[in-house]
């Protein structure tokens, strides 16, 4: 019998069948594209997409838009997707959307933000990290570094994650905090940050909610006004530039929830699922980790790569 003819009477025998239909997965996020953090978390999940040959669909707001954003949710429970991941900044406003989606049977993940809420709204799990604890760590840590009297910056008023984590930071700091509301503009970041350290010198601390839209203009703005070196500098999440800083020694430390596999992780659970019915027994924390000098120096190429 010709090789050719052996592989046939095996694929018989073996009962072979055409692969089956790729899973059909979207994600709506709150935050765009072009931001450099969601950047790294839609490269996760193209990642996964590859990596697991599901058809992935990533949407979002043109702006933080969470009217917007519950209609995306709407329009892809229409599609009845395998498996639609979802952020929750706001639960009040997205909440009846994604309660939609469970009630239509379609399994969902939430990441980034919601930790607090996924489950009471029916999502399988949520992949990212505790808000209000990570910014806790941050103020203890910029405490224990020597900070007395501090500014938090949110660039993203309304966002609940954002809100959380300045929360938590001022019950770690334990001194004297004030939250200094800006847009995602990181010119006006900088100004607001200088205006700040110019009008209050007993500045000694500054706590950025993103590493380009505030902790990179934080940077700028402490050496505008000559106080490189005296002021302390943390942020949560990674830039290239902001982590050159951290190992020169002009900023504190970043904190790294590990974008890419918020990304990545869920579209990954929900392929599985889809094809095996195999799901995680609880939430995957993927962050948070302070990246101080000693490390700052090995996450600038995987920064610059789009994947910390």
């Amino acid at each position: 019998m010709s090789k050719l003819l052996q592989a046939v009477a095996i694929a018989a025998a073996v009962g072979f069948s055409a692969p089956a239909a790729a899973q059909e997965i979207i994600v709506v996020a709150h935050g765009q594209a072009n931001d450099p953090f969601w950047s790294v978390v839609k490269n996760g999940v193209e990642a996964a997409a590859a990596d697991t040959g599901a058809n992935v669909d990533f949407r979002s707001p043109e702006t933080f838009d969470m009217v917007q954003m519950s209609q995306l949710i709407d329009a892809a429970v229409n599609q009845e997707p395998d498996g639609l991941v979802v952020s929750i900044p706001d639960a009040d406003a997205l909440g009846p959307s994604i309660q939609r989606a469970v009630a239509a049977g379609i399994p969902v993940i939430s990441m980034n933000s919601g930790s607090d809420v996924a489950k009471e709204l029916g999502a399988l799990l949520h992949v990212g990290q505790d808000e209000f604890t990570a910014g806790k760590a941050a103020g203890e840590k910029l405490a224990e570094m020597g900070g007395t009297t501090a500014i938090c910056v949110n660039q993203e008023v309304g966002n609940v994650a954002l809100d959380l984590r300045c929360e938590g930071f001022i019950e770690g700091f334990g001194g004297t905090v004030d939250v200094v509301p800006t847009n995602n503009d990181p010119a006006e970041v900088e100004a607001k940050i200088r205006a700040a350290l110019e009008s209050n010198p007993d500045i000694d601390t500054v706590m950025g909610l993103g590493a380009s839209l505030v902790g990179e203009p934080a940077v700028a703005a402490v050496a505008a006004v000559g106080r490189t070196g005296d002021v302390l500098i943390g942020t949560f999440d990674l830039s290239a530039n902001f982590l050159q800083s951290v190992a020169d020694g002009d900023a504190a430390f970043a904190i790294d929830q590990q974008q890419f596999l918020q990304g990545y992780l869920p579209v990954t659970f929900l392929a599985l699922h889809a094809k095996y019915g195999l799901v995680p027994g609880g939430d995957v924390p993927s962050g948070p980790n302070l990246i101080t000098a000693d490390k700052a120096g090995q996450v600038v190429e995987l920064s610059a790569q789009g994947i910390r």
